[in-house]
């Protein structure tokens, strides 16, 4: 996987900051389009890749799922149609915000499962209500 170069961007002025996202944006929409991207800004990192697995195709994200980062792994479900069966593996993620939150909530309403290994992906699936890979997509739980 072909990785982008993070621009410290603390250290620059406004305008050149906008000019190295805009170009870490374009140079991600261009690793979108073969279906994988790794990005890092400062000390935030995020990959994604969508891979085809026994289980089915697989969106395996790592790192802080945030912002422009969040809508770009979107982007990267719909560049085509959304794959039947698409599994969604939280486990590597290390934090998400309300706009990572969106996305998540928007892949289970067109059908994704999400694979939670990790307690803090978990408790984000269970918070949003997001279905689980291989559980019953209903609550077992009593009132």
């Amino acid at each position: 996987m072909k990785a982008i170069n993070g621009f410290g961007l603390s250290n620059i002025g406004p305008f050149h900051s906008g000019l190295a996202m805009s170009n870490l944006v374009q140079q991600l929409r261009t690793e979108l389009r073969k279906g994988k991207a790794t990005a890092c800004m400062g000390s935030t990192m995020f990959r994604a890749q969508i891979n085809q697995l026994a289980s089915g195709p697989t969106l395996k994200m790592e790192g802080s799922l945030t912002g422009e980062w969040a809508q770009e792994a979107k982007s990267l479900v719909t560049n085509g149609p959304v794959p039947k069966g698409l599994i969604v593996d939280l486990t590597d993620v290390s934090y998400i915000d309300s706009v990572g939150e969106q996305v998540l909530a928007w892949l289970g309403s067109v059908g994704a499962s999400f694979m939670a290994k990790a307690v803090y992906a978990a408790s984000i699936c269970e918070r949003l209500q997001l279905p689980l890979h291989g559980k019953p997509s209903y609550s077992l739980k009593h009132s």
